[in-house]
């Protein structure tokens, strides 16, 4: 951090212009976090230049202030079919273009930075039987099941439809991947999307869906 210029000889004019565009050029820079700094009192914001962002003292130690790279939709718009009864699948979405932070390549999305995300996951099952369809999700970070974390849904008719959904908060550290697996009992399960203006005005239905939000470090 640039230091005040100090007063110098008897003009003062000289040195107030100085002090001025000295001000101006700092006044929106943030005080980079020193080894030692107090925590004591709360609300005082520094720039952690190790870890690459601001930080602000709360209850004795500095905490993070998220930045954008952490933040992504990706979505399945068309049927999604399942080739083989009773088999594992890795579904592979399509990013939105603003996402920051999130890298897919196939079915593997990919944290750029170290954090507790929050994932929400929907998919649109669809059954073309009138027997029983069972329709399983879950995910898997770095290729290995996440313990606990099945969806798990039926279906009861032909041309029944329905969408399971939920939201968690994991932990990932930098370039852990995470996956969306599926599997279903029957072929005559899908993951179903639906045409614009089937019904009234309403817009086009995805298959499935996936938001990921990095919500602290």
């Amino acid at each position: 951090m640039s230091l005040a210029p100090p007063p110098f000889g008897p003009e003062w004019k000289g040195w107030g212009e100085r002090l001025v565009d000295h001000l101006n050029r700092i006044r929106s820079k943030l005080v980079f976090k020193q080894a030692g700094d107090s925590a004591n009192e709360d609300g005082i914001i520094l720039y952690d230049n190790t870890n690459k962002y601001p930080v602000v003292s709360i209850d004795g130690v500095y905490k993070q202030i998220v930045l954008a790279d952490g933040h992504g939709d990706f979505v399945i718009s068309s049927d999604y079919a399942y080739a083989a009864a009773d088999t594992t699948y890795e579904l592979s979405y399509t990013a939105d273009s603003n996402n920051e932070g999130l890298p897919i390549n196939g079915s593997r999305i990919t944290f750029s930075e170290t954090g507790y995300y929050l994932v929400s996951f929907s998919a649109q099952i669809f059954s073309s039987s009138a027997s029983t369809v069972e329709f399983v999700f879950w995910p898997k970070k770095n290729g290995t099941n996440m313990t606990g974390s099945t969806i798990r849904a039926a279906l009861h008719g032909n041309a029944e439809t329905t969408v399971v959904s939920r939201a968690v908060i994991i932990h990932a550290i930098a370039n852990d991947y995470l996956e969306v697996a599926t599997a279903c009992n029957s072929t005559n399960g899908s993951l179903k999307a639906f045409a614009a203006n089937g019904i009234s005005n309403e817009p086009a239905c995805p298959a499935t869906t996936l938001t990921i939000i990095r919500v602290h470090r």
